[in-house]
Order: C-alpha cells, then structure tokens, then sequence
C-alpha cells in the first residue's frame, strides 16, 4: 500500500523519501526534500526550495516555504531548511529567506510549533523550544535553544531571544531576551529568570542562586551594561559557568536587552 495518497500532488523535481506518509490533498512542490518517516497529514502545502527532516509531523492547512511577505522580495531562489523530530501543528505558516540576509530560514529539532504559529523570512531557530498558538515571529529574528514563547506573543523583526529563557503570553517583544530570563507584557518587560525551567532540567539550588545574584547584577544594580559584565566576569563566572550564557546575551546584543 502506497504512503502516498491519490489526491496529493507532488512536483517531478521532489525527493520524498518512501517511508514519508502524505496524506489527502497535499501538495509538494519544486525542489523539495522531505526525509524518512516525515508525515505530512491532509491539505498540507509545501510550496518549494524546502529542505525537511527526518520524524517531523505536519499537520493540516500548514503553510510550508511559501513565499516571503517583505515587499523587497522578487521571486530570487531562497529556501527554507527544517530539521527532525518537529511538530508543526495546524494552520502554521513558515517562509522561505531573502537575499537581503543569508537566503534561508532555518528552523532546528525537536521544536513544537502550535496552532497557526508564523515563521518569517530568514528567522533562525534553535532545538527543544515550545512555541505556542498564534506566535509570530517577523523577519531576521533567532531564536535560540530550550524556549518558551508564548501564545499571542509577537516577536519584532531583528531581535534574539537567547536560550533557556521563557516569554509571557501575549507578550511584545521589541528588544533582545537574554538566556535564562523571564519577561512578560506590552511592550515586554523583565520579571526574574526561568527558574522553573532551570529546575525541570535538574539544575542544583547552588547555581540557580549564582544565576539570582547575576540577575541582580544585570537589572538590579543601576550598573552599565560594561560595568555588569565587568562584575560577573570578575566575581560570579569563576563559581558559575551557566553566567556565561548571560555575559553572551548582553556582550552580542544588538538591540538592548529587555529590562
């Protein structure tokens, strides 16, 4: 028996591994690669130039490698590239690149993508995050690793939101998020770190409380962002190496961090 059903149409140029299951009404389009035990399930569209991983599962009505919406866009090759073990739930939207940035978007493993999540142009994003429902994420952003968005939250274009850290619902984010930090509001504000999150994934009470004392440093003290680094780098990193993620965050900011 087939993997592939009758309705579904798939372009010529497409490598579609056997074991991919594509369900009624698909479509699969130019220059599309899509890895073994992939499912694509009913009234899925995979547009073109669109690289898929292995073990992803994508629901109905997804929108995947369409063309981008920035009006700068004139049909150039891009190409959208997504890792393995995704979940893309129903109705999501990601976009190919541009050739104003690097000409891809680029989304990694093991990310759950919930209802009707959006993925712009040339976004980056890391493994193991958790996107919730109605998230859209504008042109140029990263996203890093072990996140929380979420749901309703917007993500202007150009920020970085840095690993381990966890975004509110319906929250506006027009700054960089750094590591480990939980922010929440319109326009975003900063509210203390993930700890929750550090203790899901069995970090000791000793570094936890290291990573409070650089919290205070950082949004606390009235320090320089250079004064903050200077502190952390000097006291706290030599009895805590997770404040390197912290040090990174303000060091390669490019917009400012929320406070």
């Amino acid at each position: 028996m087939s993997n592939i059903h009758p309705t579904a149409i798939i372009s010529e140029s497409a490598q579609v591994d056997p074991s991919v299951i594509v369900g009624p009404y698909c479509i699969i389009g130019d220059n599309v690669s899509i890895a073994a035990n992939t499912v694509l399930h009913s009234h899925v569209v995979v547009k073109k130039n669109t690289k898929i991983g292995q073990d992803n599962e994508i629901f109905q009505f997804a929108s995947i490698g369409e063309d981008c919406q920035d009006l700068k866009y004139a049909g150039e090759d891009t190409w959208l590239e997504i890792g393995d073990h995704n979940s893309i739930r129903e109705s999501c939207s990601f976009h190919r690149g541009t050739i104003q940035d690097k000409g891809v978007t680029k989304v990694g493993s093991h990310n759950l993508f919930m209802v009707n999540t959006h993925v712009a142009h040339d976004v980056v994003i890391g493994d193991h995050n958790v996107i919730a429902n109605n998230v859209g994420i504008a042109g140029h952003c990263h996203i890093g690793n072990h996140i929380v968005l979420g749901g309703n939250s917007g993500i202007h274009q150009f920020c970085k939101i840095d690993d381990f850290s966890l975004v509110g619902g319906q929250s506006l984010i027009l700054k960089d998020v750094a590591a480990m930090v939980m922010v929440s509001g319109n326009p975003a504000k900063a509210h203390g770190l993930n700890i929750e999150g550090m203790r899901r994934k069995g970090w000791s009470k000793e570094s936890i409380n290291h990573l409070r004392q650089a919290y205070k440093v950082i949004f606390r003290s009235g320090l320089t962002t250079k004064q903050a680094i200077e502190k952390l780098e000097s006291e706290l990193l030599p009895k805590e190496e997770k404040i390197r993620f912290l040090i990174e965050s303000l060091t390669n900011s490019k917009r400012g961090i929320t406070r």
